[in-house]
């Protein structure tokens, strides 16, 4: 097992991510699921994520379940406060008391601030709600070993949060983010590395192969790799990718089945780093894997929408969205404003007939209403968000 240097810790690089644990008829297969942690312990895996939200607020019970037979100083816990699901009427102590008794444990060796972006970063910031304090206090008292974020927004909301942490004397010291080789230029995840490695801070990866969508590739993309004449899955090539990225030292993996654990331990055993020439045949796979809009950022549109859509944004969006339907493009959405969205365009075709690469912008505004309207718990989002800012007006 690879291991990383963090501080005074080692980290074994294949780390436990229990978003995907393995169900049986709804529920989490606890036996399964004890199979997978005790394989994945006895190849020197020892760091194990979960969150608040997994598995409908179940999956740090069988985390917690899983780990038990095992001394607590031999792993790593991970846990997450949900301030991005600001619909949530709990305060910051009320979660972390909760997740420590769920957990069964005293303490979190790192503890992460869930899915800052754009929609929440004033709730994040707000010293009126005091959620950094709060916690920032618990690692004082070391009821919180190491404190980071995880983040699904853009690089310059990353920067100017890790520099709001660093004002406001509370530095972050890890950063988790998606990333891949697909979207090393789909969702940015370049600059973001290049902004986490210029503040030192270490990264950890969510997302190694796009919720499995890198882990069974095109049979023609398979053949691509194949005459590297490697024995290896489409996910080991996903994995040995992140493995000279700089400042990776954790690469998440949620692992379903005891074959993805044995084959992520193997890599993890005896992957190398990929040769330049391996990593262009990756790169050209994700090019072919986008079918991506042609924009080119010149922002000709911005400048001629009435309403002053932020389109070149807009779609970034559109193209991860029409990748992989989830529900993180939708979230992102949510943070370009009241009035801002693609279901605001007023479809007059002033952008389209300023863009320099002919695309019709007001039909992607339009199949990106239709993408979000079907995306996984969007719609719930929207209505829970939307509970809330009611709530709080008539407060």
């Amino acid at each position: 097992m690879r291991y990383n240097k963090f501080q005074d810790a080692e980290i074994s690089m294949l780390g436990m991510g229990t978003m995907r644990l393995p169900m049986t008829d709804g529920q989490i297969d606890i036996k399964k699921t004890q199979e997978i942690f005790d394989y994945l312990i006895s190849e020197g895996v020892n760091y194990f994520d979960t969150a608040y939200p997994y598995h409908d607020g179940k999956s740090e019970n069988a985390t917690a379940e899983c780990l038990k037979k095992y001394p607590r100083e031999s792993y790593f816990l991970a846990d997450k406060f949900p301030g991005h699901q600001l619909y949530l009427p709990l305060t910051p102590e009320e979660v972390f008391e909760d997740q420590l008794k769920k957990c069964d444990t005293t303490y979190f060796d790192f503890y992460l601030l869930h899915n800052v972006n754009d929609s929440c970063y004033d709730h994040y910031t707000d010293k009126a709600a005091g959620v950094l304090d709060y916690f920032d206090a618990q690692r004082k008292n070391g009821r919180i070993r190491h404190l980071g974020f995880s983040t699904h927004g853009t690089p310059q909301m990353m920067e100017n949060f890790i520099n709001w942490c660093e004002k406001n004397g509370t530095p972050m010291e890890f950063c988790q983010i998606q990333l891949n080789y697909l979207d090393w230029t789909l969702q940015n995840a370049e600059e973001k590395v290049r902004i986490l490695n210029a503040h030192n801070i270490p990264v950890w990866v969510m997302e190694p192969v796009r919720g499995g969508k890198l882990a069974d590739l095109p049979e023609a993309d398979k053949k691509i790799l194949a005459a590297f004449g490697k024995d290896c899955t489409d996910a080991a090539w996903a994995m040995q990718w992140l493995m000279d990225v700089p400042g990776v030292v954790c690469v998440l993996s949620g692992m379903t089945t005891m074959e993805q654990a044995k084959d992520n331990a193997k890599t993890f055993a005896e992957g190398k780093p990929l040769t330049d020439a391996e990593k262009n045949a990756l790169y050209g796979i994700a090019e072919g894997l986008k079918a991506a809009v042609p924009c080119t950022g010149c922002r000709y549109c911005t400048e001629s929408c009435p309403i002053g859509l932020d389109i070149p944004r807009i779609i970034e969006l559109y193209n991860d969205l029409k990748f992989q339907a989830t529900m993180i493009p939708g979230i992102l959405v949510s943070g370009l404003g009241e009035g801002k969205t693609p279901y605001d365009c007023l479809q007059c075709g002033a952008c389209a007939a300023m863009c320099p690469q002919g695309i019709d912008i007001p039909s992607i505004m339009t199949d990106m209403c239709d993408l979000l309207d079907k995306a996984p718990n969007w719609q719930k989002i929207c209505r829970d968000r939307e509970d809330a800012r009611l709530a709080a007006l008539e407060k």
